[in-house]
């Protein structure tokens, strides 16, 4: 499956139906008068936040959504039908921006939540409703109202409870394949990781999810290397890993270089929890480490933790700090709770990824 986490789209509510011009032609009824009905009602644009989904592919090749406008009305005061909301379902996650991006329309961060983004237009009167102590034979109607349109940018942030970030070949994705069930791309060359992964850790008997995100270099905030399009995939996480590979020139450089990234681009990212983690430390002896442990810690990290992604070893202290800063039960776990009381009442399965 292709990531796309952004997409233009274009949207029309349905207009209403206009209203009806008739007059009843009834035997042994004198006079007859008017029986117009009115119009129907036309198609809201309504958005849905859908379990299962984690990227906006789907709207690159639809790209327009028009709602149904509402049937006319018809003689005998009957009224048309009103037409079928057109619903666009999205992952969690999905924010929906204005064309100039200036402005948050919507935000959809828990499953089965729904916005009525457009409202499909009134139906129009029909020339019933006109009908009056003076006006016994009213030929005016309605057209309907027409329906609202707009261009909208969908814009999606992964919804993690912890993030993973650091320099290109830090690691991340050996790091997140031996912590979760994710099968990242490994390689010897920086930027393996080209797009946002998710994986979900197990971990004492608790659950979370991971998001690791293409590695930043310097000048990411101004569109270097892959640039900072993907950091707005950890905005609501609550504690990040650091990831700084000991191997590196400069790792105390490093922890700057990425900090200084991260409070360049803002909304927040430069005040959440950071849990520094020295990697590849099967790449260096004890002696090493204890240095470049000590070069962070002058450089602003609150704790180092020596670790290897590849051999496992201290990735079990790394996971029990994450754990004190996660709720005592995160969205991953008390879906997975909502489930197993689902599947014991007959329910299907869920999966977390």
């Amino acid at each position: 499956m292709h990531f796309l986490d952004q997409a233009k789209i274009y949207l029309k509510s349905g207009a209403g139906g206009p209203g009806a011009v008739s007059f009843r032609r009834e035997k042994y009824i004198e006079y007859g008068g008017p029986d117009g009905g009115n119009g129907g009602k036309g198609g809201d644009i309504v958005f849905r936040a859908v379990q299962g989904l984690n990227t906006l592919i789907d709207f690159r090749y639809t790209q327009h959504f028009k709602a149904k406008r509402g049937d006319h009305g018809m003689g005998k005061d009957r009224t048309g039908a009103g037409a079928d909301d057109l619903i666009i379902e999205v992952p969690v996650g999905t924010q929906v921006l204005s064309e100039d991006k200036e402005e948050v329309l919507a935000d959809f961060t828990e499953v089965g939540q729904e916005v009525v983004f457009l409202e499909g237009g009134m139906g129009g009167r029909g020339n019933a409703s006109y009908k009056s102590s003076t006006n016994r034979a009213p030929r005016q109607h309605q057209p309907g109202e027409p329906g609202e349109e707009m261009w909208v940018w969908l814009r999606l942030k992964l919804l993690a409870d912890v993030g993973l970030l650091g320099l290109p070949n830090a690691g991340k994705s050996t790091f997140i394949n031996q912590v979760t069930n994710a099968k990242a791309k490994v390689g010897h060359y920086a930027f393996t990781t080209l797009i946002p992964k998710l994986g979900v850790v197990r971990h004492k008997g608790r659950e979370f999810v991971l998001a690791d995100i293409p590695g930043l270099i310097s000048g990411a905030a101004e569109g270097a290397g892959i640039g900072d399009r993907f950091l707005g995939h950890i905005e609501r996480c609550r504690v990040l890993i650091h990831l700084i590979d000991i191997a590196g020139e400069d790792p105390a450089d490093a922890y700057r270089t990425v900090n200084a990234e991260l409070e360049a681009y803002g909304e927040g990212l430069e005040d959440k929890p950071q849990l520094v983690a020295l990697n590849k430390l099967d790449l260096a002896d004890a002696e090493l480490g204890e240095a470049f442990a000590e070069e962070l810690l002058a450089a602003g990290a609150d704790k180092v933790f020596s670790i290897s992604g590849a051999t496992g070893e201290g990735i079990e202290e790394l996971l029990d700090a994450v754990l004190s800063y996660l709720p005592e039960r995160t969205s991953t776990e008390t879906k997975a709770a909502e489930v197993e009381n689902t599947e014991e009442d007959g329910g299907g399965e869920w999966s977390p990824i």
